[in-house]
């Protein structure tokens, strides 16, 4: 009989990388679902669980066993499986000799290709206790680990060593090997609250029992609510807030067992430097939650997260405020160091700085983005001189001592030695606005330094990796170049910045001397960059025939492509556009036909016009393309469509009444002519044929 039960999979393991366990706890879970699914086994629910020292799975209402499997084998074709006078061929006497047993215990099968012969047999299903282990090391071997270690003198490879299985189906134990481990009935908890193994009697068991007597939360997402809720409740009881970061929480999350959180202080002197500093030190170094007042101070104190219930907090508080003190220590020594020069005494130490082989020293990489800022300076309505200055200081912070120490920092600390050297506002801010957009959906440059820089220093590096061949191919992209893509296109697009893309790129390849770049660099990154804009607009959900309409009018100018973007997603909306699409591709037919010899280019002849409908539709095109005139210089790309729908009804009595293709060349000619200038008004938008009903 096939009941139904629980199953735990345990592995229990020295401490796993902590970054990574959300990740490997998900695509543990994945590739046993995948295996039971392979397998036919049928269950109700799989429950994954997380710690710094186990991964494991808690699988509800799974069929105790497989299911019984039928089997049909294909033979020879029937046609080729006996002779004309019935009896059975050598290839049909082999099939039947192969699956053990006479032709005559063969069936048929009919298909649309003809029939054939067939075995059918059954396999009885597996018990799932003897498929368990073997499905538990199949998915373990397709976690994603990029480099796996032996331990010991095993032949096994994990990433980490693997100390303990747990196997248990129901109550009863799961007889087997993982890993090279016999799995049995014996967890562990925590290492110091409780060193003893844990006996399991059922998998159902297993999350409360490690909860109540082994000190051990294993619900990953159980333990960092737990975290949060400890973090918050603790703040608050000081009336102080915490900065809980999502990625420092998960990372937390994945180091403790049994979280314990604790108020430590630190000498408020080191406030002088600045916060972020701070911050990246007690987040980055020690995992520690910062605390601010009301107005978002940073505040002398921080949560740290223990990893057992201490009979002695103090000390445990006590120690994690005598670790901080010497990296606050030496913060405060780099930001004495490195203020004591002007930001522009560092870009001497540029022209030693390597950005790329072949395309020089950060120096050099600075003049160039500095001359392509200038370009920029009256779009962005600033000073060429002050952005240009800009460029030259925009990456001196990476020579200081403290981005040396915290790389993270770049941009920050240029904003606050510009600031402590009395550069201009502008300049200052552009410091770190220039490494804006940072990530999807991060905020765009404020300054218009920024902004400048921004877009300078993203399209420098685009023509200069590409040009010398460095391409992103697949999913490897190690310069970032989509992400600087997405990043210029945004601002182009939403500060927004009125700019030929193609034009923009040929100023930055002519800050590369002679032979550096290839020849197709300019054509290749503007299609690398406008290929972009087609996952840009997707998050948006614009739909990929609305982009390929407009992308088709071969416009280059990002701002400009999203005006028409935008109208043509509006236009769809209207009654006449699905007629006025379907006409127009009606249109591209006609045209291309008329590509053969039957079209001359010209002039619509009004003699040459005898029907009425022909007559009232260039009448009408007469009339739109002086009302559109203005429409175009001013872009009001919306406006043109609205105007152009109302030739709804001219359009459909054209194509309903008028032969196009008639014998008479001539006529014919005219007629072409016609649809060519009706084409040529909307392609002042888009190709609208290409969208789809």
């Amino acid at each position: 009989m096939n009941g139904l039960t629980d199953l735990l999979v345990e592995i229990g393991t020295e401490e796993l990388p902590p970054i990574a366990l959300p990740k490997l706890s998900a695509a543990f879970a994945e590739g046993f679902q995948s295996q039971l699914a392979s397998h036919g086994i049928a269950y109700e629910e799989i429950e994954p669980f997380a710690a710094p020292r186990r991964l494991a799975l808690l699988v509800h209402g799974i069929q105790t066993r497989q299911p019984d499997q039928e089997m049909v084998r294909r033979g020879p074709a029937i046609r080729g499986a006996y002779t004309e006078s019935g009896e059975p061929t050598a290839a049909a006497l082999g099939f039947a000799r192969s699956c053990g047993v006479e032709v005559d215990a063969l069936g048929r099968e009919e298909t649309a290709k003809g029939a054939w012969l067939v075995f059918r047999s059954r396999r009885r299903g597996e018990d799932t206790a003897r498929l368990v282990p073997a499905m538990a090391e199949a998915a373990l071997a397709a976690l994603p680990i990029p480099k796996r270690m032996r331990w010991a003198d095993r032949e096994e490879e994990f990433v980490r060593p693997v100390h303990w299985v747990c196997l248990l189906l129901g109550d009863t134990p799961v007889v087997g090997s993982v890993l090279g481990l016999e799995a049995g009935v014996l967890t562990q908890g925590h290492r110091f609250h409780h060193p003893d193994p844990i006996r399991l009697d059922a998998a159902a068991d297993y999350a409360q029992v490690l909860r109540t007597r082994g000190y051990v939360e294993a619900d990953f997402g159980r333990r960092r609510d737990i975290i949060r809720e400890q973090i918050h409740a603790l703040a608050s009881a000081h009336g102080l807030m915490p900065r809980v970061d999502a990625p420092l929480l998960d990372e937390v999350t994945a180091l403790v067992e049994w979280p314990q959180a604790l108020l430590g202080r630190f000498d408020a002197s080191y406030l002088r430097i600045p916060p972020e500093v701070l911050i990246a030190t007690m987040q980055g170094n020690q995992k520690y939650f910062p605390l601010e007042d009301a107005d978002g101070r940073l505040q002398a104190c921080f949560i740290a997260i223990a990893n057992l219930e201490s009979r002695d907090p103090d000390q445990v508080r006590a120690g994690n405020e005598r670790v901080i003190r010497p990296r606050f220590a030496d913060a405060a020594f780099f930001w004495s160091q490195d203020l004591k020069q002007p930001l522009e005494a560092y870009a001497e130490r540029l022209a030693s700085v390597v950005f790329q082989e072949k395309l020089g020293t950060l120096a050099e990489k600075s003049a160039r983005v500095g001359a392509i800022a200038r370009y920029l300076a009256p779009l962005v309505e600033v000073d060429p001189e002050l952005v240009e200055r800009t460029a030259r200081l925009a990456k001196c912070d990476l020579v200081t001592s403290m981005v040396y120490e915290f790389p993270g920092l770049q941009g920050v600390m240029g904003r606050y030695y510009a600031e402590h050297s009395g550069e201009d506002p502008c300049v200052s801010l552009a410091m770190e606005d220039q490494y804006r957009p940072r990530f999807a959906g991060d905020s765009l440059p404020t300054s218009a330094c920024g902004r400048a820089l921004a877009v300078a220093d993203r399209v420098d590096t685009l023509v200069g990796i590409m040009g010398i061949g460095l391409r992103p191919t697949g999913t490897k992209d190690p310069y970032a170049l989509r992400r600087a893509s997405i990043a210029v296109l945004r601002i182009l697009i939403e500060t927004p910045l009125n700019l030929d893309l193609r034009e923009l790129l040929q100023r930055a390849a002519a800050g590369f001397a002679p032979g550096v770049l290839s020849e197709d660099v300019i054509e290749v990154t503007l299609t690398y960059m406008l290929e972009r804009l087609r996952g840009y607009y997707g998050e948006r959900d614009v739909a990929s025939d609305t982009f390929d309409a407009v992308i088709q009018t071969r416009i280059t100018n990002p701002w400009d492509l999203d005006r028409r973007i935008l109208a043509v997603a509006a236009f769809r909306r209207l009654p006449t556009a699905a007629s006025l699409a379907a006409a127009n591709k009606r249109i591209r037919n006609i045209l291309s036909k008329g590509n053969s010899g039957d079209s001359e280019p010209g002039r619509v002849e009004p003699a040459l016009l005898t029907d009425p409908a022909e007559i009232r539709l260039a009448e009408r095109i007469q009339e739109l393309r002086g009302r559109i005139g203005p429409l175009v210089e001013q872009r009001d790309y919306m406006g043109i469509l609205e105007t152009l729908a109302d030739l709804g009804d001219e359009v459909d009595n054209f194509f309903e009444t008028v032969m196009v293709m008639t014998d008479d060349l001539s006529i014919r000619r005219n007629r072409i002519r016609l649809l060519e200038s009706l084409a040529e008004l909307f392609l002042e938008v888009a190709d609208i044929s290409r969208l789809q009903s």
